[in-house]
């Protein structure tokens, strides 16, 4: 039985399913679009969510180092993803989307926001068990700030009354905290200062976000296995030698693929301004997990400062919202004018 056979046989034992199972109204009821809204909706906050456990995951694999965890989880994601493509059928389509790139320069510009991507992984995962959790998880919230300045300062994108009033709000927030502790964690910086680069470098090469994922745990997979072997041998017998070891390493592969790709998928499902919002999930759920979970600490002091940012991202689902809004009235006055 052919692959495109298969997914037609599971798409309607799917749809089967569902279609028996008691769900509300505005979904057996509504149109298609509002029911791929719903579904994108409910991935996005299923990514986010995996994501959270992702970045509380490491506390429970001691002895293992955060950079120990973080190559561990390297291969372990690299070898899921790899195993989803070829059982999708999707590995040839990706090869195929890499095979265009002819020329050493079009390699060295593909290559060249790896090593962004991989210190955030990295980040991501030493960050939780060294006392930087609450500093990450502020980054992740400045992100989406950042990336408007970009957007700005890059693509000549103009911001509205609300978004110059959240950046203002981050800029007051981010200097408070800097007068407080007369400095600021680099891991805060490094997150909201690097990440908008990577994406803006992606979107630049026109590379999807599983092409890139691909192609950034490819190259890598090599020198984990050399760190490991050469470097923290340690950890191999830890995990050579436990059941456990295996079985959690093995689902902080498969839930980090499944992370990306549900968040990919919501991506595609959901206009811009929603998947937008439902980022703010993710820094949230983070900062919670690392003040409660973690025990990393937070200052009462911290509040004036981190609430200011807070109402920055507040000012942009405010913006959000107006947008769909706006965009819902057109598409309304669109239909009514074709019926005319």
């Amino acid at each position: 039985m052919s692959h495109s056979t298969l997914s037609h046989v599971f798409a309607n034992t799917l749809e089967n399913t569902v279609s028996r199972l008691p769900l509300p109204a505005v979904w057996t009821a509504g149109s298609k679009q509002q029911r791929t809204l719903i579904m994108g909706v409910a991935l996005a906050i299923l990514s986010n969510l995996l994501f959270g456990v992702l970045y509380a995951y490491s506390s429970f694999l001691a002895p293992l180092s955060g950079t120990q965890v973080f190559i561990w989880r390297m291969l372990a994601m690299w070898a899921a993803l790899i195993g989803y493509l070829v059982t999708s059928g999707r590995l040839g389509l990706h090869i195929n989307k890499l095979k265009t790139l002819q020329t050493v320069k079009q390699w060295a510009w593909l290559l060249l926001p790896t090593p962004i991507f991989l210190s955030q992984f990295w980040l991501f995962m030493w960050a939780p068990v060294n006392g930087q959790g609450v500093q990450t998880a502020m980054g992740y919230f400045l992100f989406p700030l950042m990336m408007v300045i970009f957007g700005c300062v890059l693509f000549g994108e103009k911001l509205s009354r609300l978004q110059w009033l959240a950046v203002a709000f981050a800029a007051v927030g981010v200097g408070s905290e800097i007068v407080r502790t007369q400095s600021i964690s680099w891991a805060t910086l490094w997150v909201c200062g690097s990440y908008p680069i990577y994406y803006i470098l992606r979107r630049l090469q026109g590379i999807g976000a599983i092409t890139g994922l691909l192609v950034d745990l490819t190259i890598f997979a090599p020198f984990a296995l050399a760190y490991l072997w050469l470097f923290a041998p340690s950890s191999l017998e830890i995990v050579g030698g436990s059941g456990f070891f295996i079985m959690m390493l093995a689902g902080l592969g498969v839930l980090s693929v499944i992370a990306m790709k549900t968040n990919v998928d919501a991506s595609q499902m959901l206009p811009v301004n929603v998947y937008g919002m439902m980022s703010y999930i993710e820094p949230a759920l983070l900062f919670i997990l690392a003040i409660t979970i973690l025990g990393n600490p937070f200052e009462s002091a911290m509040i004036y400062s981190y609430g200011l940012i807070w109402l920055g991202i507040a000012c942009l689902i405010v913006h959000g919202i107006r947008q769909l809004r706006r965009a819902h009235k057109q598409s309304q006055f669109n239909k009514i004018a074709q019926t005319i």
